[in-house]
């Protein structure tokens, strides 16, 4: 793996983010020639952004799915105890998730979760676009869960009835993208009728 400084901050990369999405959003005549390389240069040369935060939709989302899940199971099963997947993202070869999941243990308990299996994945940097500096097919930091095994396998059991949902230390853990950690929570809710749970609440901004 990389050493760590060359690996994009999860700041820079939405930093990044929300930049081009703004000059996206502008005429194409104007966009590639004048704004575009401008907002390149200032990426690079550390100029303060604004990026509207996402969190409070976010959690209210991701609260929303396991309140539902929570009544459906007692309605189904009469038990009101839910059954998690316990998932950690690895920043590092040779690192160990196993303090994440004593972090994780202790989460569960606190809300009467009963953990299934435990499943973390080695964080892989996302490959940059060879057409634009920095750009991304995934705009995240790392791989996006959906091509990584660990997920995979969250995904395969929740899939098979095994769990009710997902426990991770922080949205990070999923994604730093906003798009990306979105489309988690509503694929694994609205068609798993799953949820995600974090130890660790969406950040109510994001610095940059």
């Amino acid at each position: 793996m990389p050493p760590h400084d060359q690996i994009p901050s999860v700041s820079d990369a939405l930093a990044y983010a929300a930049h081009r999405e703004a000059v996206l959003e502008m005429p194409a005549s104007s966009r590639w020639m004048d704004v575009d390389n401008a907002e390149i240069r200032r990426w690079h040369h550390g100029a303060p952004s604004v990026r509207p935060s996402r969190s409070g939709h976010l959690c209210r989302l991701r609260q929303q799915f396991r309140r539902e899940a929570k009544e459906r199971n007692a309605r189904r099963t009469g038990d009101r105890q839910l059954r998690v997947l316990a998932y950690s993202l690895v920043l590092g070869r040779g690192a160990s998730p196993d303090e994440d999941w004593h972090t994780l243990q202790v989460e569960a308990e606190q809300h009467d979760y009963a953990i299934g299996a435990r499943l973390h994945d080695l964080a892989v940097p996302a490959a940059p676009s060879p057409y634009f500096p920095g750009a991304r097919a995934s705009r995240g930091v790392y791989l996006p869960p959906w091509k990584r095994p660990g997920w995979g396998e969250v995904e395969r059991l929740i899939r098979g009835g095994f769990a009710n949902g997902v426990i991770v230390l922080d949205r990070h853990n999923i994604s730093s993208d906003d798009d990306e950690y979105h489309a988690v929570i509503k694929h694994l809710g609205e068609r798993y009728e799953a949820f995600v749970h974090l130890v660790i609440p969406e950040e109510r901004a994001v610095p940059t």
